[in-house]
């Protein structure tokens, strides 16, 4: 049974333009079986579906003749001319010429392509220039708080008693939010299934998509991070740690960063020059993954579930800034903080939200000429003060 994403009427409503469809995000997010609904449920026998993880798939599209390209696709049963005609790739990172044959396809032929990839490397270095003004980017992220209450048939409203939703946000910060991990049932089924994202990752993204050889190196660094969520990455220590140098340790942390497995905040400044050359701070995509691969505090966990549930509200707010940062850190040359600033708003984050963290982050809001300013607590508090949140309501209505 298909559980509805909130992509999906995004994605739709561009089924019928010309431009190509490119959903893209971590493995086991969910993009296959969100183009696979597309594909099934869009009125016209006038498609095809590929898989290009399959060898015999990835022989159609490769070859400098486009044109016999088009000829498979018509061979197969595809009607060009007419009614549109569809073509659904599904994880074309597996062929470099891919960008080339879309924009063939498109211009010559009028084929509406949608696509899904694990990689914005990919998209970045070989669709950017390729299919200039002929793409519309989606990226596909992890549930946030009120689809994973959709997966798990819980219905219950973002504002409901408190009491209600804290112990299936706890589910929810421990074990992530990539689908197949919310529908198992029990604990063992939940930490296999990471172990197969973590595992199909670096078989297959790492393997495909970069040139490293050492895959040991990685997957040190990997657990060398899960304790630096939250923190700003410090890579002289990191280097020094894993024996490499710092133009190589950036080069890791940037796969990781581009096929997803984590994120950085920039600090915020209304400077860019300033933002760019500030230290990021450290999160993972899924706090399920984090937990997965080391051992992290609830306060670490908290911030970071809070930052992933912030990126996924911010980006359906203004989807036209894919693949750029939308949540950021302050701090200032003392040390004091706030945890995020995004859309003009301050977030701080405390397992238990105090009115003297109200009253600090109200001063901070202030003299920052932010629009708006939120603690977001973990804990019920005794007494509600206006300013104060729980982290139910963030994948809601906003707040701004």
């Amino acid at each position: 049974m298909f559980i509805k994403r909130k992509l999906l009427p995004v994605v739709e409503k561009w089924l019928t333009h010309p431009e190509a469809i490119i959903i893209t995000g971590f493995r086991r997010v969910g993009k296959s079986t969100l183009i696979k609904y597309l594909f099934d449920n869009l009125k016209t026998d006038n498609k095809l579906f590929f898989d290009l993880e399959s060898p015999v798939n990835q022989e159609i599209f490769q070859g400098q003749n486009y044109a016999a390209i088009a000829s498979k696709l018509q061979s197969l049963g595809l009607r060009i001319g007419k009614d549109i005609p569809y073509v659904f790739m599904d994880e074309i990172q597996f062929i470099r010429e891919i960008p080339s044959v879309v924009k063939y396809l498109i211009d010559h032929y009028k084929i509406k392509c949608i696509l899904t990839g694990s990689s914005s490397i990919y998209l970045k270095n070989h669709f950017s220039e390729s299919l200039s003004g002929r793409k519309f980017l989606f990226e596909l992220m992890p549930l946030d708080f009120q689809e994973f209450l959709w997966f798990k048939n819980i219905k219950i409203r973002l504002d409901a008693d408190y009491d209600l939703l804290r112990h299936v946000y706890s589910e929810y910060m421990t074990f992530g939010g990539l689908p197949g991990v919310v529908l198992e049932d029990d604990t063992l089924g939940k930490n296999l299934k990471l172990d197969d994202a973590l595992g199909s990752y670096f078989q297959l993204d790492v393997a495909n998509l970069s040139s490293f050889r050492d895959v040991k190196l990685l997957q040190s660094l990997l657990f060398m991070l899960t304790s630096r969520v939250g923190s700003k990455l410090d890579v002289t220590k990191l280097s020094q740690g894993l024996g490499v140098a710092r133009q190589t340790l950036y080069n890791y942390l940037e796969f990781f960063e581009q096929t997803y497995l984590i994120r950085l905040a920039p600090s915020y400044s209304n400077s860019k020059d300033s933002i760019v050359r500030k230290v990021p701070k450290l999160f993972f995509l899924d706090t399920g993954l984090l937990n997965r691969v080391g051992k992290v505090s609830e306060g670490q966990v908290f911030e970071n579930t809070v930052f992933n549930q912030l990126c996924v509200k911010n980006y359906f707010i203004d989807r036209t800034r894919i693949f750029e940062p939308r949540v950021y850190f302050f701090q200032k040359k003392s040390g004091a903080e706030i945890d995020f600033v995004t859309g003009n708003i301050g977030y701080e984050t405390k397992l238990t939200g105090t009115k003297n963290d109200v009253d600090r982050l109200a001063k901070f809001a202030r003299n920052l000429r932010l629009s708006g300013y939120f603690v977001v607590s973990l804990e019920k508090v005794k007494k509600e003060t206006k300013g104060m949140i729980y982290p139910f309501n963030l994948s809601g209505e906003n707040y701004s």
